[in-house]
């Protein structure tokens, strides 16, 4: 039998996410004693040296699904899509990254495949008696352990929980010819509009956040300098957006979007709960306020007390001149 794995894809590059995923696979197949991890890509955006590259984190195979008409993300296609790859892998178990999509195609999958699903998984399951996950839960602030009795499993996995491994080679990959039709798409993706920057907030692996603290719009340049120099995506708390210092699709938060970079640098941010909510995925947290009681440096890896508008310009010049 087959482990199979969804990955995702923006831009022409497999996601980190789904890296993620297919390491996880990997490890999973080794300790259920598994032989092959088979991959599937939808859509025609990635290039077929790109998905073979999979075989280095860990797919036997690759399958591609390369409908022009699937390029768009539509969830009910999707799910169509993957429960058809699921049949032909005899897969029991499917592994895929918690992302705005995986959510909704995982949910319709383990409909339409009879499957148990856990999301937002955050380890390796624990087989010494049953099929037993570790799931994180009330945004990051407690686990769960859920138990998945069916022949079939669904595993989310959250969002740098997962360290992405690379060993041995290219995987091959094959084209997967699956049936889609009206059906399939009777809700449509009409129209999409793009943040603008360099770097997009939901996919940086690095963000720079400034909230009240930096006192007003005119003064977001020197975030944008370190971002800029450090190849990160700028974001903002609740309060500058509602303030209309920053667009709001700067606005990083429970309410806003969630990020989960490696580094996360925050800026004159207090770190109230709803902000905490949207970035406690972050791997590493790097707070710099001048108030030492600020309730962000609880939840920080390294934190800097002191005037940001004395402490950013220096880090940005510290990390040109290295």
């Amino acid at each position: 039998m087959s482990i199979l794995v969804f990955v995702e894809n923006a831009e022409g590059a497999i996601k980190k996410t789904s890296l993620e995923a297919v390491s996880y696979a990997a490890a999973l197949a080794e300790n259920l004693g598994e032989s092959e991890v088979v991959a599937l890509s939808i859509g025609t955006e990635v290039s077929e040296g790109t998905l073979a590259s999979l075989g280095k984190q860990g797919a036997t195979k690759v399958l591609n699904v390369a409908k022009e008409e699937l390029n768009q993300g539509v969830t009910q296609a999707y799910a169509s899509v993957i429960a058809q790859a699921i049949e032909s892998t005899n897969a029991q178990h499917i592994v895929l990254a918690k992302s705005s999509l995986g959510d909704p195609v995982a949910a319709r999958v383990a409909i339409k495949v009879n499957a148990a699903l856990a999301s937002n998984v955050v380890d390796l399951p624990d087989l010494s008696d049953g099929f037993k996950v570790k799931r994180s839960i009330y945004t990051g602030k407690a686990f769960a352990w859920m138990t998945l009795n069916s022949d079939r499993k669904i595993i989310a996995i959250k969002k740098n929980a997962i360290e992405v491994k690379e060993s041995g080679n290219d995987a091959p990959v094959e084209a997967f010819d699956a049936s889609i039709d009206e059906a399939d798409f009777s809700a449509k993706i009409t129209h999409t509009d793009k943040a603008e920057g360099d770097v997009l907030l939901p996919e940086a692996d690095i963000v720079v956040s400034g909230g009240r603290g930096m006192k007003g719009p005119e003064n977001w340049g020197m975030l944008e300098d370190l971002a800029k120099t450090l190849g990160a995506a700028t974001g903002c708390s609740k309060p500058v957006s509602d303030m209309n210092w920053r667009p709001h699709h700067e606005h990083v938060g429970q309410t806003g979007v969630k990020v989960s970079p490696t580094l996360y640098i925050a800026v004159g941010i207090s770190g109230a709960i709803q902000h905490l909510a949207g970035v406690n995925s972050s791997k590493y947290i790097v707070v710099i306020n001048q108030d030492p009681e600020a309730p962000f440096f609880k939840a920080a890896d390294y934190g800097i007390v002191g005037d940001a508008f004395e402490i950013v310009p220096k880090l940005t010049e510290a990390i040109k001149a290295s």
